[in-house]
């Protein structure tokens, strides 16, 4: 049962509006702040929550969510402090828009906007983790929206340091499919989201770390496709126990959309993967995947938002004068997407070339020739090609003006001579030329490139797949396989279609290859080919048992 909530304190400055929601141990209301004038969200902690730990908790999130205001996808906080009445409270950005929960009670998301608010949340939660916090209640209701319906990751309330330790025995279980709150329980001082928790969460001793946040960011990405969260099973008891339980067993209910690409739901099944090993390493890694989806969809892709330190960024020219000010202010820096599948030769930095020399202009105009598009995202270093060695110019002097007529004849002579000798060499090499040209056959051009040559003898020496036999799901609609392969390589990917022809050719970031929909009890067979840059590994085919 809820309680109701508090009555608004009187704070100077703020005018008080309405009550926008309340927890387990806090009120949200709507003030009117007077100067300068805007709406704001005030927090204040309820009266019969006043104990010790709860102001310590209260105020551990002001300042938590204060390191981090600066993001554009996480709330900002303007202000904290204590009431008239010695409630602590603080006053934080307004999102006018509803939640990714109350979204999702009118209908499912479309993929692309799945794809774009699933990198912007990863975003957040990246800069969350340089910052050494994990959110550690990731999910639709703890997600807003501003009013330029961008997200806003909200609620850090049981948000710790990454070297902080979880209370043991202290979480309260939101159960069900429903959002449970944007604050938590209110029995104890740690909450837990049970339908987008990771496995190690219900452990007895959890140790959380960055990829529990990964996984609960990829369980939130999915249930904005299917609607529901990732492991409820309509028509059928989704208690919390019974959540555990599929959730310690990896059974994913599958979705039941046809425009969701196979890539997209291997990425998202990697995201929740059991074993923490098994999943993506960083939220930054979560997001370039998502990438690498709204890429092979046609989509524009999605820019990461995250820190400056967390890139490798060349140092920035000193401000203008007119900059001066601006220059003080905090700075998030755009990763922009990856290329799905990069060449091996293409991770090398290289430099734009730019000509600084004077050259005289071709004879024709030639056609500039585009840049593949796997190096386009590459950080560049300038080059500054070496500058044409100066040619000598004769000086006019008094003993050049004495030179005898018959010297100046003599020269002149031997101009002429030198001039006809050149005039020979050259016919005589065009006329070779040419001969050539008739005798070589089709111009080079058409000839096979030599890097394509070494790319296909290179592509021999990509390891083949090991395919382990398909298991398949608890209610028989989905197969999962298991695959490997010897001396694996960061950017390794497999290419994989079923093996009757019956789809197209999808591509996993990750060991799990999961073919859905299936008939319950049908032979499932798919041919898989491990990807490296541009090169690819013989074909192996994988069957259930």
């Amino acid at each position: 049962m809820r309680r109701p909530p508090s009555a608004p304190p009187e704070l100077p400055g703020y005018q008080y509006v309405d009550l926008l929601g309340s927890g387990g141990f806090a009120d949200v209301f709507l003030y009117e702040q007077r100067l300068p004038r805007r709406r704001v969200a005030v927090k204040v902690l309820v009266a019969e929550e006043l104990s010790r730990d709860t102001r310590a908790q209260f105020v551990a999130e002001a300042n938590l969510m204060a390191q981090l205001s600066a993001h554009p996808y996480i709330v900002t906080i303007f202000h904290a402090d204590v009431a008239a009445d010695g409630r602590p409270y603080f006053v934080m950005e307004y999102c006018s828009g509803p939640s990714l929960a109350a979204q999702l009670k009118r209908e499912p998301f479309q993929v692309d906007a799945a794809l774009r608010t699933g990198i912007r949340l990863a975003s957040a939660v990246a800069t969350a983790h340089a910052a050494g916090i994990l959110h550690r209640d990731i999910k639709p209701a703890n997600v807003l929206t501003n009013d330029y319906g961008w997200p806003a990751l909200t609620d850090f309330g049981i948000s710790s340091t990454l070297e902080g330790e979880l209370p043991v025995h202290t979480m309260t279980f939101l159960g069900g499919g429903g959002d449970g709150g944007s604050t938590g329980g209110g029995q104890s001082a740690i909450g837990l989201s049970v339908p987008w928790s990771p496995p190690e969460m219900f452990d007895d001793d959890p140790r959380p770390d960055t990829r529990s946040d990964v996984y609960a960011l990829a369980a939130t990405v999915h249930t904005l496709l299917a609607g529901r969260s990732p492991f409820e099973l309509p028509g059928r008891s989704n208690g919390s126990l019974d959540l555990i339980g599929r959730i310690e067993r990896g059974a994913i209910t599958p979705m039941d959309r046809d425009d969701v690409p196979p890539s997209l739901q291997s990425v998202l099944r990697r995201g929740m993967a059991v074993r923490r090993d098994d999943r993506y390493a960083s939220a930054v890694e979560f997001a370039r995947a998502l990438q690498r989806v709204e890429l092979e969809l046609g989509y524009a892709a999605t820019a990461i938002e995250v820190p400056t330190q967390l890139l490798a960024a060349p140092a920035e020219a000193e401000p203008e004068p007119d900059d001066a000010a601006d220059a003080t202010r905090a700075r998030v820096a755009s990763i922009q997407a990856q290329p799905p599948a990069p060449d091996a030769d293409a991770t090398r930095a290289r430099g734009p070339v730019t000509v600084t020399a004077q050259a005289p202009p071709p004879a024709a105009p030639v056609a500039a020739v585009p840049r593949p598009a796997e190096e386009q995202t590459l950080v560049r270093p300038r080059q500054v090609p070496a500058q044409p060695s100066p040619q000598p110019v004769e000086a006019s002097t008094p003993a050049a003006k004495a030179t005898p007529p018959a010297e100046r004849r003599r020269s002149r002579l031997g101009l002429i001579i030198g001039i006809a000798a050149t005039l020979v060499v050259v016919a005589a090499v065009g006329i070779a030329v040419a001969l050539s040209g008739q005798l070589a056959g089709p111009p080079e051009a058409s000839r096979p490139p030599v890097a394509d040559t070494e790319d296909a003898i290179a592509g021999a020496q990509v390891p083949s797949p090991v395919i382990e036999p398909g298991v398949a799901s608890a209610d028989g609609t989905s197969v999962t396989f298991r695959v490997s392969h010897k001396d694996a390589a960061d950017g390794d990917r497999y290419r994989w279609a079923p093996a009757d022809g019956s789809g197209t050719t999808a591509v996993a970031d990750g060991p799990e290859i999961v073919v859905a929909p299936v008939a319950p009890g049908q032979n499932v067979c798919i041919d898989v080919q491990v990807q490296r840059g541009s090169k690819t590994s013989e074909r192996v085919r994988g069957c259930t048992p």
